[in-house]
């Protein structure tokens, strides 16, 4: 490739800055004509109204919104309402084509109608439609969410001034450790010593009713929803005229649990009410479990269960009104679990 020749490029230089200078000097002794030739520029970056700009030389200031701007020495403010139709619905429009792109949902479905009422009969994830090959963004970040309330809800503990409130004291089963918790959950069926030390000395014997609370997988579902369960339940049963035992709290407790508490007060039934296993749609559901005269050996189809108890389920003060005309019942037939619906029919 051939190279220019040094003083040609200097020479060109000079004379084009030659004519600059004549040309800027010529236009500061004469005024300006508005059918000179001018450059327009649009200040995108500031919130200013618009220029438009006239002149070769330029300078860069600072505006109030601390960005660049361009500005020559002859300039005509123009205000913002005399811009062309165009330039001032540019940004709207980007606006719409921007909002349209967040609508979650699949493109095109085949049958629309149908897709819509299924979405409307279930919270769980699906028509929310695709990005190339990954979820939309606003779906991810809600997939995220809902997994840290999840991991929250396990981790978590309950605030003590609910159990104060309820007057609940609290006693341990023989886990230490929330890691050994999840991976042991037979520990978390057994009663501590000291629990069960305790249990004796501030609990009655032989009541026909014992209700027990235990956060379970979900301290969550104890804070949102045990006060208005346990009240519920409470006054149900009082309306019954049914003797109670003094409630508790288990700390770490699986449903299980319930057969040591079968074997310490021999009540002739137990409710437990315990935190559910968190997932993707809810972390904060609570379950009832029910049993007739638990004991140790117990198989899990004397048991039986309402579940699904959270704002977004079983309204919280139903489901304690329920729970009392379920243990009459269990106490008419004295069967719980297949052995209840057995008796029923």
């Amino acid at each position: 490739m051939k190279k220019m020749n040094p003083e040609l490029i200097e020479k060109i230089t000079r004379s084009i800055v030659e004519k600059l200078e004549k040309q800027s000097s010529f236009e500061q002794s004469s005024p300006t004509d508005d059918s000179q030739s001018s450059v327009t520029f649009w200040a995108h970056t500031s919130n200013a109204n618009k220029k438009v700009i006239n002149g070769p030389i330029a300078e860069v200031v600072e505006a109030d919104s601390a960005k660049e701007l361009i500005k020559f020495p002859n300039i005509q403010e123009v205000d913002s309402t005399s811009l062309p139709e165009s330039k001032m619905t540019i940004p709207q429009e980007e606006k719409d084509i921007e909002s349209k792109q967040q609508v979650a949902g699949i493109k095109n479905p085949v049958n629309q109608e149908e897709l819509d009422t299924l979405i409307q009969k279930t919270p769980a994830r699906i028509g929310i439609g695709r990005a190339g090959l990954r979820p939309r963004t606003e779906t991810w970040l809600k997939f995220r969410y809902d997994h840290a309330a999840a991991v929250d809800a396990v981790y978590g503990n309950v605030n003590d001034d609910l159990l104060k409130r309820l007057n609940l004291f609290k006693v341990n089963t023989q886990v230490t450790d929330k890691e050994v918790y999840i991976r042991r959950p037979d520990y978390g069926r057994k009663l501590s010593d000291e629990a069960k030390k305790c249990i004796q000395e501030k609990c009655t014997k032989s009541p026909t009713v014992q209700i027990i609370v235990s956060d379970g997988l979900s301290s969550k579902a104890i804070e949102e929803n045990v006060e208005d369960v346990y009240l519920s339940l409470q006054q149900s049963l009082k309306s019954a005229d049914l003797n109670v035992g003094v409630p508790f709290y288990i700390e770490k407790g699986r449903v299980a649990v319930m057969d040591d508490i079968g074997e310490l007060l021999t009540p002739k039934v137990v409710v437990l009410l315990i935190g559910e296993r968190p997932g993707l749609i809810s972390a904060e559901s609570l379950s009832a479990y029910l049993c007739y005269e638990p004991r140790k050996g117990m198989i899990e189809a004397e048991r039986m269960v309402v579940s699904n108890i959270h704002k977004g389920g079983i309204p919280p003060v139903e489901a304690g009104a329920y729970l009392g005309t379920l243990v009459q019942k269990i106490l008419k037939y004295e069967a719980s679990g297949v052995s209840l619906v057995q008796k029923e029919q």
